[in-house]
């Protein structure tokens, strides 16, 4: 398996695959393929169709086999942003972002991530639970506008606005903190909270979450009675 990420502004992962290997996706995940990947939709169960279903993600995903010899499926972002390619193994996985999984080629597999402090769930911004995508191959994900990442060291932090966290690395750590001063959260236009990242890690944020982007055109919307 090889690929190729294309496009800036609405970009898309083109996979190519040798004979008998598999792609997985979200329902809708497709973008075109070749004639010889053929698609099967599954379940995996009710325990993962949960899982997925409260993590963001489609209750049922798509597999496409490349049959007879290689095959290619392309899988386009849904909104402008960004798609990351992570290497997945035991012992280093991702968390992400509700509804950030796009693909995967490999052993992987997408399940939820509970932050561990009340607080983060219940303020953060992107709700209680995240996704953890863990096992061995390579996962692809979307994420909402530019990507700027950082190597986070053992005990170093960094504040990221509500919305902005896409994804880090297991190691790390979130919490939630309030914003001082009642001036601030009244005129200051950051909200009640932000979120703290801990290291060790590497964190990805993500520059125009989509919450931001629909607050943005909003004014713009003409709406009829």
């Amino acid at each position: 398996m090889n690929y190729t990420i294309q496009g800036e502004t609405l970009p898309v992962v083109i996979i190519n695959l040798d004979a008998g290997e598999k792609v997985v996706t979200e329902g809708g995940g497709m973008s075109w393929m070749t004639p010889n990947m053929k698609m099967e939709t599954k379940g995996g169960g009710l325990g993962k169709m949960l899982s997925r279903a409260v993590s963001g993600e489609s209750i049922f995903q798509n597999i496409y086999t490349s049959e007879g010899g290689p095959g290619m499926m392309a899988c386009a972002s849904s909104m402008p942003g960004s798609i990351r390619a992570f290497e997945l193994s035991p012992g280093n996985s991702i968390i992400l972002q509700k509804s950030a999984f796009l693909a995967s080629v490999g052993d992987v597999n997408l399940s939820i991530h509970f932050k561990k402090k009340l607080g983060a769930g219940l303020f953060g911004g992107e709700g209680f639970i995240m996704q953890k995508v863990e096992g061995q191959g390579v996962a692809f994900a979307e994420f909402d506008g530019h990507v700027v990442e950082y190597e986070l060291q053992a005990g170093q932090q960094l504040v990221v606005d509500t919305g902005h966290l896409a994804g880090m690395t297991e190691s790390c750590q979130m919490d939630i903190v309030t914003v001082k001063g009642l001036k601030n959260i009244a005129f200051g236009g950051e909200g009640l909270f932000n979120t703290v990242v801990t290291g060790p890690g590497r964190i990805y944020l993500q520059t125009m979450p989509v919450s931001n982007l629909a607050g943005a055109i909003q004014p713009y919307i003409v709406t009829s009675s």
